[in-house]
């Protein structure tokens, strides 16, 4: 444990990945300012120093977890032309599903003050499905372009299905439950083929 007064460089990163890993062993439920803390190994005010409440915690834990999906989906569209269309769409969706999501999406259902402050972040312009279901949009629009897909396949409603599923899938998996790879797979390709 870090000694009072010390400085903990990237301390939220720190105290996200502690949570994560609560999260990821114990479940929602579990998930405290002393469990994230003594999971990160530093003092218990370490949070609280960085963060208005376990609430504001949760929200920003959410807010940057989307961000950084958001992130990687914008370098979508640079893969066109890459590998087949359905395996790079698939793996896509797969890796938001297995980022921690279904814990993390859970955990801010169950916290209303966090909830809130997650839908106004996003209602304020902050990354979440919206920026990924536009770069799947892209990535499809490029590969079009590339006559990889057909031109008849509407690429908006193909990256909202996809975004959709994967939400739906984020809402309703649980721990132990069935792995949602196959169902994906089978959107994916069903997407791609009616196009073909």
């Amino acid at each position: 444990m870090a000694p009072r007064g010390v400085a903990i460089p990237d301390a939220r990163e720190r105290l996200f990945a502690a949570a994560e890993r609560v999260l990821e062993r114990d479940g929602p439920g579990a998930l405290t300012s002393r469990a994230v803390t003594d999971e990160a190994g530093c003092s218990k005010g370490l949070l609280h120093t960085h963060f208005a409440g376990l609430d504001a915690f949760v929200a920003e834990l959410c807010l940057d977890r989307f961000a950084r999906a958001a992130h990687q989906a914008s370098e979508l569209p640079a893969r066109a032309g890459e590998g087949a269309v359905a395996a790079t769409l698939g793996s896509v969706a797969l890796a938001l599903l297995r980022s921690g999501g279904p814990t993390i999406s859970a955990l801010a259902l169950s916290r209303p003050a966090a909830t809130l402050r997650v839908r106004q972040a996003l209602e304020s312009g902050a990354p979440g499905f919206d920026a990924i279901e536009a770069a799947i949009a892209a990535y499809l629009d490029a590969e079009q372009r590339l006559g990889r897909i057909a031109p008849t396949l509407d690429t908006a409603a193909a990256a909202l299905a996809v975004v959709g599923a994967v939400h739906h899938l984020l809402m309703t998996a649980h721990p132990g439950g069935p792995d949602p790879q196959e169902r994906i797979e089978r959107l994916v390709e069903l997407l791609v083929s009616q196009a073909e």
